[in-house]
């Protein structure tokens, strides 16, 4: 397989429709209308500081819960970077997690199954298609940042502190 030589750093830039659809999706979510694998993800903006609110779908491997950027490195992507944190909300529940964004040569098993999981949505974005072997996700992956999600100490504190 050939290398990949596209900029790591490059984003695909939704359209105005998409972007409203984003809105309206991210209300739904919110208020618990659709439910399903979308979650409404909040970060907040390195430069605004205001609270930026998208759809998203996470997907869980071994265990642990990941967040991918099938656009590339996006706004959130680099705001998640540099607020080291996330929060991710649906039905008006919400959950803080910290963030570890993911080496490349570590993502192709998550790329491989949120593209296996979510096809339907994200296979316009991916090179390779649906049911692809982990080794034709290496020379891409640093094309789609990742993100390992931990729930953050405080809304683990808050958790153990209702089951008691």
């Amino acid at each position: 397989m050939k290398a990949d030589t596209t900029n790591a750093r490059s984003y695909l830039k939704p359209g105005d429709g998409q972007r409203l659809f984003g809105r309206i999706l991210v209300f739904l979510v919110w208020i618990g209308l659709v439910r399903g694998h979308f979650y409404v993800l909040e970060v907040r903006g390195r430069t605004s500081g205001r609270t930026i609110s998208l759809p998203v779908d996470p997907i869980e491997v071994d265990r642990g819960l990941y967040l991918v950027c099938a656009r590339g490195n996006s706004n959130w992507v680099r705001n998640a970077c540099a607020a080291g944190e996330v929060v991710l909300g649906r039905a008006m529940r919400r959950r803080r997690y910290a963030v570890r964004e993911l080496s490349p040569d570590m993502r192709p098993p998550v790329l491989k199954a949120y593209l296996d999981r979510y096809a339907t949505e994200v296979q316009r974005f991916f090179p390779v298609p649906k049911g692809s072997p982990v080794a034709s996700f290496r020379d891409i992956a640093s094309r789609y940042p990742v993100f390992e999600l931990r729930l953050s100490d405080e809304t683990a504190d808050r958790l153990g502190a209702a089951s008691q």
